[in-house]
């Protein structure tokens, strides 16, 4: 699941133009693209003529997180450490070794459903730098990739010295595209702090996090998309009350492959994507790096696992799955505080 060719399709189905309410001041917004995606930063109070230079400084910031995350830079850091053939812990930053550390927490809460280590599966389905298969790839092939995946053979340590990643599997592929948008929109609201700004909305592809209140002095309010292609198509709307939202579904990043359709979903137990009818799973949390982690776990999972598991952990998640020639949906107690309507 990597960022060139995921995050480009707008998988997660959030939606902000037109979710904000119509100011008599408008925000000041800020857009551009990074890691195959694009980023959007809405600002309350804050001085036109800071543009240029805040456009410059998030651009930096971004830049610097796709230097550590990408897989198709052959550079990033993440890409060195998946090209090491050895056992030896590998330095890297305390914001790489709390992403990897959150991956590993959400992994195993999801009976490792979500699954970092599933990069020689994804690849081997098309979904990163690797060309899509002619075919279907063989049981043969697919127990291989499975061979080289597990998120026993990844270790974080952290020491007064610094952090490391270690991994015992010469071949072990860490791909963070599934929680990148998080931990991309996470920087950008501590850029946002660190300029002294207060009121704002951000986000890297679909995963977002707001503070304070918009140009009206009215909470920002985001939209979850129905799971369609067509644009605007409001499921819901919520209030984020200064938390971090995420979602992952299956409906539109996906290929014909021997007439079936692929999803980029990938289930680390099966080896294949994901053919339940889940096709939507919305993740509430405190930051939005979290949200990006629980997404996919749970669409992963399925609709009644999901649900069990949304329950059991108190997490605020609204799911969407198909039926018939529908949907349905469900939300857990938790999402319902932040629900300001469902037209």
């Amino acid at each position: 699941m990597n960022f060139q060719n995921i995050l480009l399709t707008g998988m997660v189905a959030l939606l902000l133009s037109g979710c904000e309410q119509k100011p008599a001041q408008q925000a000041l917004v800020l857009e551009g693209k990074t890691m195959g995606t694009v980023w959007r930063v809405s600002l309350a109070g804050v001085d036109a003529q800071r543009k240029a230079a805040l456009q410059q400084a998030i651009q930096q910031q971004l830049d610097r997180d796709d230097g550590e995350l990408s897989t198709w830079k052959k550079d990033s850091v993440l890409s060195r450490f998946n090209q090491y053939q050895g056992q030896d812990p590998q330095p890297v930053s305390a914001d790489m070794a709390d992403i990897v550390t959150r991956a590993l927490r959400i992994g195993q809460l999801t009976g490792g459903a979500m699954d970092i280590t599933v990069g020689p599966l994804v690849n081997l389905w098309g979904f990163g730098p690797a060309q899509q298969p002619a075919h279907t790839p063989s049981d043969a092939a697919i127990a291989a990739a499975k061979a080289q995946t597990g998120l026993q053979h990844l270790r974080v340590i952290e020491t007064v010295n610094g952090q490391w990643l270690q991994k015992d599997l010469p071949g072990l592929y860490v791909d963070l595209s599934t929680m990148g948008e998080g931990y991309a929109t996470d920087h950008l609201a501590r850029l946002m702090e660190q300029q002294g700004i207060t009121n704002y909305l951000v986000s890297v592809g679909g995963a977002v996090l707001s503070r304070g209140l918009n140009a009206s002095q009215q909470p920002w309010r985001v939209a979850i998309q129905k799971p369609t292609d067509r644009e605007n198509a409001v499921e819901a709307r919520v209030d984020l009350q200064g938390h971090g939202i995420s979602t992952s579904g299956s409906y539109r990043n996906y290929y014909e492959l021997d007439g079936k359709r692929i999803s980029h979903v990938i289930d680390p137990a099966s080896g294949r994507p994901i053919d339940h009818r889940l096709v939507s799973a919305t993740v509430i949390a405190t930051t939005a790096l979290e949200a990006d982690g629980w997404d996919t776990g749970l669409m992963v999972l399925g609709t009644e696992r999901a649900k069990a598991l949304a329950l059991k952990q108190h997490l605020a998640v609204y799911l969407i799955t198909k039926q018939g020639d529908g949907f349905s949906h469900w939300m857990s107690p938790q999402f319902k505080s932040f629900l300001i309507d469902q037209p």
